[in-house]
C-alpha cells in the first residue's frame, strides 16, 4: 500500500474541499516550503479521525497473542502443514540458540543446544561454522559431571554422526564450490566507474534538456554484462492489508505475510525471527540487524508503527530517508534548496540553463546530484536531487501528502522524539505518547525542515520509487511443477538506478538480492546508446501475456478480463488513474457478458472503478459509477454493508467539492 488508507484519503479530500478558495489557490501554486508553511496548521480538525484509523493497525505488543499463535501453530503442525506452522511459531518470536546462550542458558544443557546449532549450520551449508561449533560442543561434553551417563552416550553418538557429515561435506562440496566461485569471480570482474558509484566503467552520465540526466554506453556492451550494483539508500518492507484489520474482525490474523517472512532491514528470508524490543511488527534475521536498524532509524519509527502503517509505504520511506541521512545533511540541503538554487523546483529552467551553459571542461560537476568533484554517488544528496515533479501532481494529491507528513512530524513532537530525530539523544531513550491530544504549539523549525524534506521525498517516490521483488511460490509444493511469480517485497530509493529513463523496450534487466540491485545488459548495447529500464516490469509482462493470450483466447474470455483487471491494479499503484480506469472498464465489459449487468461480480468491479475514478478526481464519472454500484451491492450485500458505506462517503465528498474543481474535472 503505497498511499494512505482509503479513509484517510477521503478525510483529506473533504478537508481540501472545505478550504477557502483563496487558500486552495495559494496551496496549488506554492513551493514545497510555502506549502508546509501554509499547511502546518490545517491538520487539527482531522487529527482525531486519523487516530481512530491508527487503532486498527496492529503494531503494538500484545502478550495474549503469543498463546494464540502457538496454539494455531500446533494445530497446523498436527495437520503436517509444517511451513505454515513455522511461520506462526515465528509470530511469537522463538528464542534462537545464540540468544539462549547470551541469556544464561544452563551450562549443563549447552552441549545439546550446541549440537543442534551445528546441525542447523550444516543444513545451511555453513560447514566451517558447523565444525567450529562442534569443537566447542565436544570440549563441553568432555567435562566431567556435566551430564548423566546415558545422556552422555547419546550426545557422543550425535557428535560422531555430525563429524562424519562434516567430513563428507568437506571432501565433496568444497572443491565444487571453489570452482564455481572462481568462474563467478572471473565473470564478475569489472572496472568501476570513477564518476558513478556502483556503476561499470562502460557507462557515462549525460545531461540534456530533452532527456534530463541519463546513462549511456561509453563502449560496446555485451548481453549479460554487469552494469550496476547498488545498495538501496533506504528500503521499507511493504505491509499487507492484514495489518490494518477493522476491530470487528478476528483479534489476530493467522495469515503469514512478507512481514513475517523477510527481515525488515536487510530483506533476507527468515524463519525464527528476532523481534523488535518495542513493537510487534518489525522482525529481523539476527540480533545484529535488529541493533543496526534500531540505531539508524527504528528507535524513532517504533512508537509510530500504527501511524506509518496507516499512512502507507511512501510516507514510511520518506521518514526513513531523512532519519538515515541525518538532520544535519537534511537541513543543509533543504536550506540550499531555498537559497542556493532558485530553479530547483523548475526542471525546465534547470535543464535549459545546463544545456546552454558553455563547456568548461567540468565534466559532470554541473549535473544535479553530483558532488563538487563531479561524482554521482548513492548518497542523500543524489536522493534529494531526484525530481519531485511537484508541478505534475494534482493540488489535491499534494495536499494529502502534506497533511500526512505533518501528521508524522506532529506525532514525533508529541511522543518526545524530536531530539532523537536531531540525533541529540541516546539510542536507548524513547517514550510512547500517553495520549493522542494535540499539543498547543506548532511544529518546531527543525521539524518543519524535516516535514519539507519528507514531502519532497513522498512526491519523488511517485516516479522514482523502485519495487524490490522476489519470486514467490503459488499454492502448495505437492504438485510436480512449482509455480512461482514475482511479488513486490519492498519499496526503495536507488539514486543511481533512478538515472535510467523509461522505455517499453528496455535493454537491461534488474534483479535483487536483499536490498541490493544488480543491472545487467539484456541485449547488445552499442557505444553511445542510452541505457533504458522498464519502471514496472509487471506492465511489460502483463501486456506480453495479453498479446500472447489474444492468439488463442476470444476477446470475451474471462482470463482476458482478469488481465485487464491486473493492469488496472498496476496503473493504480503508479497513480495513473486514467489508465487504470480504462483497463478496468474493459474488464467490466467482459465480466458483464459472463455474469450479467446486475450480478454481485459486476457490483464488486464497479466498486473498484469508483475508487479509481474518485482518486483521479474524475467527478462526473465517479458519481455515476457510485450510483450504479450502490444499486447493485445494496441488493446483494445489504444497505449497511461496508462497501455501501464507503461508496456513500465518496459520493458525499465529491458533492462537497467546490465548483471550480467540478468544472475542471
Amino acid at each position: 500500500m503505497a498511499l494512505p488508507v482509503e479513509e484517510w484519503r477521503l478525510c483529506a479530500a473533504r478537508r481540501w474541499a472545505a478550504l477557502e478558495p483563496a487558500l486552495r489557490e495559494r496551496l496549488a501554486a506554492a513551493s514545497l516550503h510555502e506549502t508546509l508553511r501554509l499547511g502546518c496548521g490545517l491538520l487539527r480538525p482531522e487529527a482525531e479521525a486519523l487516530h481512530r484509523l491508527c487503532r486498527r493497525a496492529r503494531a503494538g505488543k500484545e502478550p495474549a497473542a503469543a498463546r494464540f499463535y502457538r496454539e494455531e501453530g500446533n494445530r497446523l503442525f498436527g495437520r503436517r502443514r509444517y511451513r505454515a506452522a513455522a511461520g506462526l511459531y515465528s509470530q511469537v518470536c522463538l528464542e534462537d540458540i545464540a540468544r539462549a546462550e547470551s541469556h544464561g542458558y544452563p551450562e549443563r544443557l549447552l552441549p545439546k543446544v550446541l549440537l543442534r546449532k551445528a546441525e542447523c549450520l550444516l543444513c545451511l551449508g555453513r560447514v566451517q561454522d558447523a565444525a567450529d561449533t562442534l569443537s566447542v560442543a565436544e570440549n563441553k561434553i568432555a567435562k566431567d559431571g556435566i551430564v548423566t551417563s546415558s545422556s552422555h552416550q547419546t550426545l557422543l553418538k550425535k557428535l560422531s554422526q555430525l563429524k562424519m557429515k562434516i567430513q563428507e561435506k568437506e571432501s565433496c562440496a568444497e572443491p565444487a564450490q571453489e570452482a564455481s566461485g572462481d568462474i563467478q569471480r572471473k565473470s564478475e570482474i569489472w572496472e568501476e566507474n570513477d564518476s558513478i558509484s556502483g556503476a561499470s566503467s562502460s557507462l557515462s552520465l549525460n545531461f540534456n534538456r530533452e532527456r534530463g540526466r541519463h546513462l549511456v554506453a561509453s563502449q560496446d556492451i555485451l548481453p549479460g554484462q554487469s552494469l550496476l550494483k547498488e545498495e538501496a539508500f533506504v528500503s521499507v518492507l511493504c505491509p499487507e492489508e492484514s495489518h490494518l484489520q477493522a476491530s470487528s474482525e478476528t483479534a489476530w490474523d493467522t495469515r503469514v505475510t512478507n512481514a513475517d517472512l523477510y527481515c525488515h532491514r536487510c530483506l533476507r528470508q527468515l524463519l525464527a525471527s528476532v523481534p523488535c524490543r518495542g513493537c510487534s511488527y518489525a522482525k529481523y534475521c539476527s540480533q545484529k540487524c535488529a541493533e543496526v536498524a534500531w540505531e539508524q532509524y527504528h528507535r524513532t519509527e517504533c512508537p509510530l508503527g500504527a501511524l506509518l502503517l496507516t499512512l502507507g509505504v511512501f510516507c514510511h520511506v520518506a521518514l526513513r530517508t531523512v532519519l538515515v541521512a541525518g538532520f544535519a545533511e537534511v537541513s543543509r540541503l533543504v536550506e540550499w534548496s531555498h537559497n542556493g538554487d532558485k530553479d530547483l523546483h523548475n526542471p525546465e529552467a534547470r535543464c535549459k540553463g545546463l544545456s546552454e551553459a558553455p563547456d568548461t571542461g567540468a565534466g559532470t560537476r554541473g549535473i544535479p546530484g553530483c558532488n563538487d568533484n563531479g561524482q554521482y554517488q548513492s548518497s542523500y544528496q543524489a536522493v534529494f536531487n531526484l525530481l519531485p515533479h511537484a508541478e505534475k501532481h494534482s493540488p489535491e494529491h499534494k495536499f494529502l501528502c502534506m497533511l500526512s507528513v505533518v501528521a508524522i512530524c506532529k506525532q514525533l513532537q508529541e511522543a518526545g522524539l524530536e531530539a532523537a530525530v536531531l540525533r541529540q539523544e541516546s539510542s536507548e531513550k524513547w517514550s510512547k505518547p500517553e495520549t493522542h491530544e494535540e499539543t498547543s504549539g506548532e511544529l518546531s523549525p527543525e521539524l518543519k525542515t524535516v516535514a519539507e524534506a519528507m514531502l519532497r521525498h513522498v512526491l519523488q517516490l511517485q516516479c522514482n520509487a523502485q519495487a524490490i521483488t522476489v519470486m514467490q511460490e503459488l499454492g502448495s509444493r505437492d504438485g510436480a511443477v512449482v509455480n512461482k511469480k514475482p511479488a513486490r517485497l519492498a519499496t526503495a530509493f536507488f539514486p543511481v538506478l533512478s538515472l535510467l529513463n523509461h522505455s517499453c523496450s528496455p535493454n537491461i534487466s534488474v534483479s535483487f538480492s536483499g536490498t541490493a540491485a544488480t543491472v545487467r545488459a539484456s541485449q547488445p548495447i552499442p557505444s553511445g546508446q542510452e541505457i533504458f529500464h522498464c519502471y514496472d516490469q509487471a506492465i511489460k509482462m502483463l501486456l506480453k501475456c495479453q498479446m500472447d493470450a489474444g492468439n488463442f483466447l476470444s476477446p470475451e474470455h474471462l482470463l482476458m478480463g482478469e488481465m485487464e483487471d491486473r493492469l488496472a491494479q498496476v496503473y493504480a499503484t503508479l497513480g495513473k488513474w486514467q489508465e487504470a480506469a480504462r483497463h478496468l472498464e474493459k474488464s467490466i465489459e467482459i465480466v458483464e457478458m459472463h455474469h450479467g449487468s446486475s450480478s454481485v461480480e459486476i457490483g464488486h468491479e464497479l466498486f473498484k472503478l469508483a475508487q479509481i475514478l474518485f482518486n483521479g478526481f474524475a467527478v462526473s464519472q465517479a458519481l455515476s459509477t457510485i450510483q450504479r454500484a450502490e444499486e447493485i451491492l445494496s441488493v446483494h450485500c445489504g444497505p449497511q454493508s461496508a462497501q455501501i458505506q464507503e461508496l456513500q462517503e465518496m459520493k458525499t465528498c465529491l458533492l462537497e467539492l467546490p465548483t471550480n474543481i467540478l468544472q475542471r474535472t
